[in-house]
């Protein structure tokens, strides 16, 4: 932590910020390359983010109450969200909950704004975890190897050199992104698709980066909780991307329909002003072509007129 006069400014707050710039602008130039418009993203992003926030912190604290609700422990510490413990389980349901209520005031599909954002949210989380290494948390476990992480000793930590499980999760979720982002571009994932990918490439990454934790957690059947929640949601998520193309297949052609209508508009405006020419043209030719030379053409036909009559007589 470092301090801006008397303001405290922290590692954590820092990349969970920077990660939320990078997640809203990768989004915005997907979101334009698609046809809708500049902006849009960030608008629903104002939806998405503190409700993502505050799903993460709901279920870090529900999930390892103990920290915050046992004896000895200072309930208020569950508020303190700058001293980590956002579960990304929690901020992708709860985030997605504010994303729709963004994109229902704007009238766009969720599914469709959820494959746009979706390797935004990898990068963001690539860029988040090394909010763990300012924490010295979710260190796994001890190693030896050249790239060993070096903790120092504090409240419920000894110091020592482990496995830099932050490290492992960050690379993995860079690599996630990009997989998205080129299979997106590959076979033109849509209908949630391209978000549906991003969660069981996550989740796959997820379950042995857990298993190498070594931090106090909830334990099913010898395995960490997250592990099973990774190991489910992925599941649903293989599911998902086998199943949805034979009831909604291909990809939507209209991301923002207000954009669209806008685009329509401008297009028959422009017709018109072109038909409008148009006309403007063929009257001024018809002003041209106007009362004398119709009165030539009169004589013309006159004189015609007269010259046969003479030959008659």
């Amino acid at each position: 932590m470092i301090h801006l006069g008397p303001i405290p400014l922290r590692g954590y707050a820092f990349c969970i910020i920077i990660g939320v710039f990078v997640a809203v602008w990768l989004g915005n130039k997907r979101w334009i390359a698609r046809g809708g418009t500049a902006g849009t993203v960030a608008d629903i992003a104002v939806w998405a983010v503190p409700f993502g926030l505050v799903g993460g912190r709901l279920y870090h604290v529900i999930t390892d109450y103990q920290l915050y609700f046992s004896e000895g422990e200072n309930w208020v510490d569950a508020f303190k969200i700058w001293e980590g413990g956002l579960g990304i389980w929690g901020a992708i349901a709860l985030g997605a909950v504010g994303a729709w209520i963004g994109c229902r005031r704007r009238g766009i599909s969720l599914p469709v704004y959820a494959d746009v954002i979706a390797p935004g949210i990898a990068f963001a989380q690539a860029i988040g975890r090394w909010g763990n290494w300012f924490n010295q948390e979710l260190y796994g476990k001890p190693t030896d190897v050249p790239w060993a992480l070096k903790i120092t000793e504090g409240p419920n930590r000894e110091a020592g050199l482990y496995h830099p499980t932050f490290l492992y999760e960050s690379l993995w979720n860079v690599a996630v992104g990009f997989l998205v982002i080129w299979a997106d571009r590959r076979f033109k994932l849509g209908h949630g698709r391209a978000f549906a990918l991003y969660v069981a490439a996550y989740c796959s990454g997820r379950v042995w980066t857990e298993a190498l934790r070594v931090d106090e957690a909830h334990h099913i059947m010898g395995l960490r909780l997250n592990v099973w929640t990774a190991i489910f949601v992925g599941l649903a998520a293989v599911i998902y991307l086998i199943v949805s193309p034979r009831f909604r297949p291909g990809r939507e052609e209209i991301v923002e329909p207000r954009a669209a209508e806008k685009a329509a508009e401008k297009a028959d405006g422009a017709e018109g002003a072109e038909a409008a020419d148009a006309e403007a043209a063929d009257a001024v030719e018809d002003k041209t072509d106007g009362p004398g030379d119709e009165d030539k053409e009169t004589e013309g036909n006159g004189a015609d007129h007269g010259a046969g009559s003479a030959a008659k007589s």
